[in-house]
């Protein structure tokens, strides 16, 4: 049983991917991460004696440390961060827990760089419809919390990638783009390693939706229809955005514990 102080991977991998996820801190020395190079979806680096600088930054935030084995590094910088009254917990097992139960983690060199800012811009065409709302989703969820995202006039997208040093996305041959009969957002599954069920499972979604395949699962259509509904709510790309954040956090839940569940009118009760 773990400690009060302490959180499960069972229980961190149920909050994964939702709006109520902690902030993931991996403490792991050097010489760790060289003998394993991956983060646990949506995770940063911060030396353990980095703490106090970082605790200002996570006032009103609930944070998860994790160390390689849940040991003396993660329960003391959990220490530091609690003395600044930060909600903090450490992650039963570590590093080690999380992955010999088979739970994603994403390879370093795939994750995006940061800039000064201490977060990741992507760019790409404006006037998104599904790929171009469903990839920030998956990005922000599972990649960088914090990411930023630029809509600009298709012409203008690598152009604009350069200089604000930006990752372009969802545009013709592009590395984060489709590829064959697949689009960005499962490409983006690919390449991060999100080996999720539920994942897949959107990924099949959006895909009919984006492609205009709606044979390739029942709820293509409905996403394809309230897609198209809110870009014609929002002239503003960044507020339709947000305001797609919560349908795919919806869609994410049911292809996680809902997909069995039907509903109907109670017959019979006068």
């Amino acid at each position: 049983m773990p400690s009060p102080t302490e959180i499960t991977f069972s229980q961190l991998s149920r909050l994964l991917g939702t709006p109520t996820a902690p902030i993931l801190i991996d403490v792991r020395i050097d010489e760790d991460v060289a003998l394993d190079p991956q983060l646990i979806p949506t995770a940063r680096r911060f030396r353990f004696d980095q703490m106090d600088a970082l605790a200002p930054g996570l006032l009103g935030k609930k944070a998860v440390v994790y160390c390689q084995k849940g040991k003396k590094i993660s329960q003391g910088a959990a220490a530091v961060l609690r003395h600044h009254g930060i909600e903090t917990e450490t992650l039963e097992g570590g590093h080690f827990a999380w992955r010999d139960a088979g739970l994603p983690l994403i390879p370093i060199e795939v994750l995006p760089s940061l800039n000064s800012n201490a977060h990741s811009v992507w760019v790409t065409r404006h006037r998104p419809k599904i790929d171009r709302i469903a990839c920030p989703w998956l990005i922000r969820r599972f990649v960088d919390p914090e990411a930023r995202f630029l809509f600009v006039a298709p012409a203008e997208v690598l152009a604009v990638a350069e200089k604000f040093n930006a990752i372009p996305f969802d545009t013709d041959d592009l590395f984060w783009s489709h590829r064959g009969d697949k689009c960005t957002f499962d490409t983006m599954v690919d390449e991060f390693r999100l080996e999720l069920a539920p994942l897949r499972h959107m990924a099949e979604i959006v895909r009919g939706a984006d492609t205009g395949d709606l044979t390739l699962s029942p709820q293509s259509a409905g996403l394809l229809s309230i897609s198209l509904g809110l870009s014609r709510m929002y002239r503003d790309d960044i507020m339709q955005l947000e305001e797609s954040m919560g349908v795919y956090d919806a869609l994410y839940r049911w292809c996680r514990d809902a997909t069995s569940e039907t509903h109907a009118w109670p017959h019979g009760n006068g």
